[in-house]
């Protein structure tokens, strides 16, 4: 089952993203009195196939890990002379660039859209307050303690745990001083501290930046808040308000101990010591068999047993409402902030300053797809809007056979008043194929070592 949700999850996003990218094409050519030949979503074999009123073949095709815009041409194709007007060839070079760019430029406002929905209903994050620092880590020696709330990094606010984990992916890779200011709960005064980093996780594989700095946020207790209804603690006879004591013997102090120690012993019958108050308000002990089903995350597999912790106090959580307008202002940030570090990722990655382990292939984007689907129509939303951010900043890239070695193309048409030779688009265009070959082949042996 969860295998037929992955695959569903990820053609899913695929066809959403890649007819929205080939739609933005098709749709500004058309605008531009282009004719289209063929709309197609995938490759290889025709599986279906239907004609419109203008004589554009519209196809969905075996293979659906992308698709084209096939558009009247005189370099691929004899022309009638009375069709020479519409062909792509043939428009002036503002107006092939605009056919160009429209395909990254709709995913960027499908994301805008995504994210303009999700921030409709508000958002809630967790105060970003340290729970843990591991003794001799960076963040130890550096001064930070258990209890301080992280009010900005590097002069960024960051109002909630996702605003760190955010800054600080960030600072992968990089050397030099890393800046925090805090402050003790109940107190109005602020404290600098400075971290030295010296390419700080520059050679680790799907790097944990709060690992790698030594510290855990907001302990959440280990009190059971809700059981969902058909899974193992279900099962188990895990009732809200339990108050979990140890798991095979081992003590749990806060909830991600609890998940540590589930999270490994997948199809294992794992022993839970719990607290249960009775109704006449005495606590019993009881202990409690339960075996973690599989789950993946993040292209990995973990356990879970399907129950979430108690809610933290609302002290501890802080809540975005948002107008319409404001929404819509938030979502154009989110979509330009992710294409800003998904470029930064890139520049990264060219310069050695992470490693190459954290390109995803398609297998990962497939499982990440599975388990967002899983968690739920919000997060699905969310994880197509990013990468749909993704892909438009990918289609960006001055790489020929991508729409921006096209752009490139044209812009050096538009300085020299004439297109590029011939000659030197198809030496370019065999370079980008096998660049693009070669990313997609260490991707995917990305995704077969993680197997």
């Amino acid at each position: 089952m969860d295998l037929l949700n992955t695959i569903a999850s990820f053609l899913v996003a695929i066809i959403v993203l890649v007819t929205v990218h080939e739609f933005g094409h098709f749709y500004v050519a058309r605008l531009c009195g282009v004719r289209v030949l063929r709309f197609s979503l995938g490759f290889g074999k025709v599986l279906w196939r239907k004609y419109d009123k203008q004589g554009t073949e519209f196809s969905l095709s075996a293979l659906p890990l992308g698709g084209y815009v096939k558009m009247l041409d005189e370099r691929e194709g004899e022309v009638p002379p009375e069709l020479l007007s519409q062909a792509f060839n043939r428009k002036s070079v503002g107006q092939r660039m605009a056919i160009v760019v429209a395909g990254p430029v709709a995913n960027f406002i499908l994301a805008i859209l995504l994210f303009w929905g999700l921030l409709l209903g508000g958002e809630r994050g967790l105060v970003p307050i340290i729970g843990a620092v591991e003794p001799k880590s960076i963040a130890a020696k550096a001064g930070l303690e258990v209890g301080q709330e992280i009010l900005s990094v590097d002069g960024e606010e960051t109002p909630t745990e996702q605003s760190v984990a955010r800054h600080l992916i960030s600072r992968l890779g990089e050397s030099g001083e890393m800046q925090f200011n805090v402050r003790y709960p109940d107190s109005n005064l602020t404290y600098e501290i400075v971290i030295p980093l010296d390419n700080w996780m520059q050679d680790a594989k799907d790097p944990e930046p709060f690992a790698g700095l030594g510290i855990d946020l907001g302990p959440v207790k280990p009190i059971v808040g809700d059981v969902l209804p058909n899974t193992p603690a279900d099962r188990a006879g895990f009732k809200a308000e339990d108050k979990i004591v140890r798991v095979n013997d081992l003590p749990v102090k806060d909830w991600r101990d609890f998940q540590n120690l589930v999270r490994p012993r997948i199809n294992q019958p794992v022993t839970v010591d719990i607290e249960r108050k009775s109704a006449n308000g005495a606590t019993d002990k009881l202990t409690l068999s339960v075996t973690p089903e599989s789950f993946t995350e993040k292209g990995v597999s973990y356990g879970r047993v399907g129950m979430a912790p108690k809610p933290l106090s609302e002290e501890f959580v802080r809540h975005y409402e948002y107008s319409v307008g404001g929404a819509l202002v938030a979502g154009v940030k989110r979509t330009w902030d992710t294409s800003g570090f998904v470029l930064l990722s890139v520049k990264k990655l060219i310069l050695g300053e992470i490693s190459t382990k954290n390109l995803s292939g398609p297998i990962s984007i497939a499982k990440v797809a599975g388990s967002s689907a899983q968690i739920g129509l919000k997060s699905f939303i969310g994880f197509l809007a990013l990468l749909s951010v993704f892909l438009g900043v990918f289609n960006l890239l001055p790489i020929p056979v991508l729409d921006g070695g096209h752009l490139l193309y044209l812009s050096v048409e538009l300085i020299k008043g004439k297109p590029v030779s011939e000659k030197v688009q198809v030496l370019a265009y065999q370079f980008g194929l096998v660049v693009v070959i070669g990313l997609s082949m260490l991707a995917m042996y990305n995704d077969i070592m993680r197997l």
